[in-house]
């Protein structure tokens, strides 16, 4: 278990890092190291991907509350299984939890990472750690999860 704690405090490490450098580094909506790959653009979004749901912050906090009580849970629960399933929750409890602290702390959450060669919201560190914990979890239903391919 000690692992995946170290996996989540270092998710949200690099996550607040990061967005320190940015909100230290960069103007608000500035952009800078452009190539046509990716480039880095400070913006504040109250809202998900693509601004959804922006300014309710209720919401945000409602749900990522719940999340905060079921995915420690769940780690716990299923912290023998492959780690395709435990490294994939404590990166999505790390993602949630970086953000999490910017709208408690800001109100708001802070984005730097634009993809350029495709409309893609702009995104942060810990949205990385959320996407990439998610695929790990597909990965253990598709292929290690036992249960579900009995039914």
């Amino acid at each position: 278990m000690i692992l995946y704690g170290v996996l989540v405090f270092t998710s949200v490490l690099i996550d607040q890092v990061i967005k320190g450098w940015t909100v230290s580094n960069i103007e608000l909506y500035e952009t800078v190291f452009s190539n046509p790959v990716l480039s880095l653009t400070h913006i504040r979004n109250s809202g998900a991907a693509w601004s959804i749901l922006e300014g309710k912050m209720w919401f945000f906090t409602v749900v990522t509350l719940i999340a905060l009580i079921i995915l420690p849970y769940l780690l716990f629960k299923y912290r023998n299984e492959t780690k395709w399933l435990t490294i994939g929750l404590s990166l999505i409890i790390g993602g949630t939890i970086g953000n999490f602290i910017d709208r408690v702390r800001l109100g708001y959450v802070v984005d730097m990472f634009q993809v350029e060669f495709f409309h893609f919201p702009i995104f942060n560190f810990a949205d990385v750690s959320l996407v990439v914990g998610v695929m790990c979890i597909f990965v253990y239903v598709l292929f290690f999860d036992e249960k579900e391919r009995r039914i």
